[in-house]
């Protein structure tokens, strides 16, 4: 009767041992999906930045690049009609335009020491550096993630627990085709 308890109670212990490998297991395999979702939710937030940032950036840059050349076209056109201007009451009046031109410019000077259009193109392309650059932080942290969901599911009992879960191996993310060249900025209008 001992022999039997003592059997008894190693093969309860062994259940015990057995039941909590497979939650190990079983858990594995989830925290291993659930850390892909996440990652791809990572991915996708970049992308989502970028489509965000870009076209805004583009057009922050577009509008004061067109004021700059604005500008400097009604200086070169003011100082056009001075010159060619007859009678002193036209010249005056060229001048008046000219100068209120060259008052803008002044304006646009205080505020910006040095004009910006410069320093905004510069932005422009951290900018987008930037963004280019944490959205290959998130697809090599992805692909990291899948690499080990894969692996795992490639073990001898790692395919088990996957599937005891309902894990399929994950895709790796790659480069469509068209997505492989630099991204082009353009400023028509």
């Amino acid at each position: 009767m001992k022999t039997i308890l003592i059997l008894l109670a190693i093969l309860i212990v062994i259940g015990f041992m057995a039941f909590g490998w497979v939650i190990k297991g079983y858990n594995r395999a989830i925290a291993l999906d659930e850390n892909i979702k996440g990652r791809w939710a990572q991915v996708e937030n970049q992308l989502k930045r970028r489509y965000d940032l870009i076209p805004n950036l583009v057009e922050t840059v577009k509008g004061y690049a067109t004021h700059e050349k604005e500008l400097f076209e009604n200086i070169a056109q003011a100082r056009t009609k001075y010159f060619q201007a007859g009678p002193i009451k036209d010249k005056v009046a060229a001048a008046n335009q000219l100068e209120g031109t060259l008052s803008r410019l002044l304006l646009l000077q205080e505020r910006y020491p040095e004009l910006k259009a410069n320093q905004s193109f510069l932005k422009l392309q951290d900018s987008l550096e930037g963004t280019e650059n944490r959205i290959a932080v998130e697809r090599k942290r992805y692909n990291e993630a899948v690499q080990g969901l894969n692996t795992y599911i490639r073990t001898v009992f790692g395919r088990f627990f996957a599937g005891l879960a309902g894990i399929d191996k994950a895709t790796y993310y790659e480069l469509p085709e068209g997505e492989q060249a630099i991204p082009k900025v353009k400023f028509d209008s």
